[in-house]
């Protein structure tokens, strides 16, 4: 028997509103945030602290990979900042990561160090002798072959960045920071390293490299310019080492590193100006032996002074502390 119109109609009418809901109705999807990334806390054991650590600077060396294989002169300078981060953090945390498989990633990185920094510091030289030329129109032929050779060396460092010893390397170093065979290392002594606390490991090494630093650098207006770089290699250590644990600094234990972390920061200016006064003058010798004739005036007697007068009492003002 067949339903009667009133009914039909009100069947009909519930199978549309049913057909209707259905329709727009959507299964609710899960908001996908990114996951926030671990820091560190005075308590934490060592190891731990040392991926968090390692991990954010290897994170930071491949990201900004393809920029820098474009010739992006920035992007060049982050992934050198990343790669001192990286290798400052293995030396901050030997001898617990101390194992046959750090000295072949720890020689790696070194040549990758070198690759990116040859660039770098023509990067820096073009930019000087853009500047300082300005003034000396006569001068500008020579910026020509300094533009030359920057190219030149950034197509070099793309097929570096691109080759598989690169890609060797980072694979290889990310497994070596999750897993190598320090992680696993047999014995007493290696167990209790990775279990010290970092809050206190980290105040202990840092006052050890303070320490080193603040004798060094008593003789710092009688050094050659050697001995001045090595100072600037070890303050950069320094620096990037309390820069790494920046999460500790709500500790109270840490408020006079980051105090100190400025006096730091003003000696490494100084410090890096006169470095790149001195190798800009070595990369002009080396294109004066290919027949350029370029002699750039970087920085006069004067202005070298006040740099040195400048980290000597930023290295003064630290040793108060």
């Amino acid at each position: 028997m067949p339903p009667s119109p009133k009914s039909t109609g009100k069947t009909t009418s519930r199978a549309k509103s049913s057909r209707a809901k259905s329709s727009h109705a959507k299964p609710a999807r899960p908001v996908q945030r990114p996951s926030p990334k671990p820091h560190l806390n005075g308590a934490m054991a060592c190891d731990t602290a040392f991926r968090i650590v390692a991990r954010r600077h290897l994170d930071a060396l491949s990201a900004n990979r393809e920029t820098t294989c474009k010739g992006d002169p920035t992007a060049l300078h982050q992934m050198r900042v990343a790669l001192t981060h990286l290798r400052t953090a293995i030396l901050f945390f030997s001898p617990m990561v101390e194992d046959a498989v750090r000295d072949e990633i720890r020689d790696e990185l070194k040549w990758l160090n070198g690759e990116l920094g040859a660039v770098r510091d023509l990067d820096v030289a073009v930019e000087r002798v853009v500047s300082l030329d300005k003034k000396r129109p006569e001068a500008l032929s020579a910026v020509g072959a300094w533009e030359q050779k920057r190219a030149e060396g950034h197509r070099n460092l793309a097929r570096t960045l691109r080759s598989v010893r690169y890609e060797w390397l980072i694979e290889q170093a990310a497994s070596w920071i999750e897993s190598g065979p320090w992680s696993t290392k047999k014995g007493k002594e290696a167990a209790e390293e990775r279990a010290i606390p970092i809050g206190l490991y980290t105040l202990d090494k840092l006052e050890q490299w303070e320490r080193r630093l603040l004798r060094r650098s008593r003789k710092l207006r009688k050094m050659g310019t050697k001995k001045r770089h090595r100072l600037r290699l070890l303050n950069k250590k320094l620096t990037y080492s309390i820069d790494s644990f920046e999460d500790l600094f709500a500790n109270k234990n840490f408020s006079k590193q980051r105090i100190a972390l400025k006096h730091l920061r003003k000696a490494q200016r100084s410090l890096g100006q006169l470095n790149d006064d001195a190798r800009g003058r070595e990369i002009a010798e080396e294109l004066q032996r290919t027949g350029v004739q370029t002699t750039p005036q970087f920085l006069r007697p004067g202005k070298k002074k006040r740099l040195l007068k400048k980290a000597f009492q930023a290295y003064r003002r630290l040793d108060k502390l």
